[in-house]
């Protein structure tokens, strides 16, 4: 964890975050600390393709007629596809953890039971119904606001794990993703990226007018805040943090995000 990873060209970056977070047919060329950074770094940019084709998909079935209970059912359907459910099994398998009140090694293992235990059950269960109602709400008093919804959220979700992946942040086991990219991105770095998303996120709710452009932001940053929470919480009771901690941390954010979006 000592050693600065060397530049990685953008490309490998890219690669390594599409690979890696999507189901997208990307090759991950690089399998290094220097490609880890930069895939990291490159989080946001993947859930913003995938914020996108879930946006598209709840417009096409809203141009179809369908309401928007079934809009938001299928925009939260389709970063669920595209990340072949990994981030909702990480959060399951992370309430299971947390849930079980077992020393950190136990808990540990419980997470990589592959059966859902009561918690994970239940967490599933609450996300999904959350998300599906807000972005109901969001769609139902303007499409656009909808769409951009899924837009940030997907985003945010991603940054979160730019953020979980900052240098101080250890890995709970000594493999797996968790441990691949534990640390691999600069406090500066991140906090860079973290701007960015802010920024880009309020400009694109400035097109809705003034009110949508601090919602946009605000909704980032409760996000991330949310986010900081539970990794928080995580690294205290497990040690550090895994690929589950990581896909929670998504849903998480991702929620988050889109109950900001939904108020009036």
């Amino acid at each position: 964890m000592s050693t600065t990873p060397q530049p990685v060209p953008p490309p490998h970056g890219l690669r390594f975050a599409f690979g890696t977070l999507t189901v997208l047919p990307v090759r991950v060329g690089r399998w290094d600390r220097g490609a880890a950074r930069a895939g990291m770094l490159c989080a946001p940019l993947a859930g913003l393709v995938v914020g996108v084709a879930a946006a598209a998909t709840g417009l096409l079935l809203l141009l179809l007629g369908a309401g928007p209970p079934l809009a938001a059912v299928a925009t939260v359907a389709v970063p669920a596809v595209l990340t072949r459910g990994l981030h909702l099994d990480g959060l399951a398998d992370t309430a299971d953890g947390l849930g079980s009140g077992k020393p950190a090694e136990d808990a540990l293992r419980i997470m990589k039971q592959s059966d859902i235990g009561p918690f994970g059950v239940i967490a599933l269960v609450l996300v999904l119904l959350a998300q599906v109602a807000a972005l109901t709400r969001a769609y139902d008093g303007s499409w656009v606001l909808g769409a951009l919804a899924a837009v940030v959220s997907a985003t945010a979700a991603r940054l979160a794990l730019t953020l979980a992946a900052r240098a101080g942040v250890p890995a709970a086991r000594p493999e797996g993703l968790g441990a691949a990219v534990a640390e691999a991105v600069p406090v500066p770095g991140a906090i860079g990226a973290a701007l960015a998303v802010i920024l880009g996120a309020a400009a694109a709710g400035a097109f809705l007018g003034p009110y949508a452009c601090v919602l946009t932001a605000v909704s980032v940053l409760a996000a991330l805040a949310v986010a900081e929470l539970l990794l928080r919480r995580c690294t205290r009771r497990f040690g550090g943090v895994t690929g589950d901690v990581f896909g929670a941390l998504a849903e998480t954010a991702a929620t988050t995000a889109l109950v900001v979006l939904s108020l009036r």
